[in-house]
């Protein structure tokens, strides 16, 4: 554990589907979606299975206790909505995204937010 902020977390449910996933598909990654298909739906894609492009912002890492972080990234658009919260990373029982890894799994990985605080603020520049 660190003591850099930052704007995403992960539960420990989701970190463990997240481990029995690595396990099948390779590291992953995820890509906060800004609306289309799969609603904003965090979506979960082994690395190089979505590219991302300079229109994207990674939000940072997650650390689920194996050699490599997950990165998570959202779109620059989606980002100017969303700068001022921070995302965790959570799975319930449901039908997963269309073309995120979990959907077989009869798990659905969903983000719970909250507004950063005061010390977040400041890390950002947003205060």
């Amino acid at each position: 554990m660190n003591d850099t902020l930052s704007r995403v977390a992960v539960t420990e449910a989701a970190a463990a589907l997240l481990r029995q996933l690595t396990a099948q598909h390779g590291t992953l990654m995820f890509h906060q979606s800004g609306g289309c298909c799969d609603g904003s739906a965090p979506m979960c894609f082994p690395v190089g299975m979505f590219l991302t492009g300079p229109s994207d912002v990674k939000l940072g890492d997650l650390d689920v206790g194996l050699d490599d972080l997950i990165e998570v990234f959202i779109s620059e658009a989606q980002f100017e909505y969303w700068k001022y919260t921070h995302l965790t990373i959570d799975v319930v029982p449901g039908r997963g995204a269309g073309f995120s890894v979990e959907g077989p799994t009869g798990n659905r990985f969903i983000i719970r937010s909250r507004m950063l605080d005061e010390a977040e603020l400041g890390q950002f520049g947003l205060s």
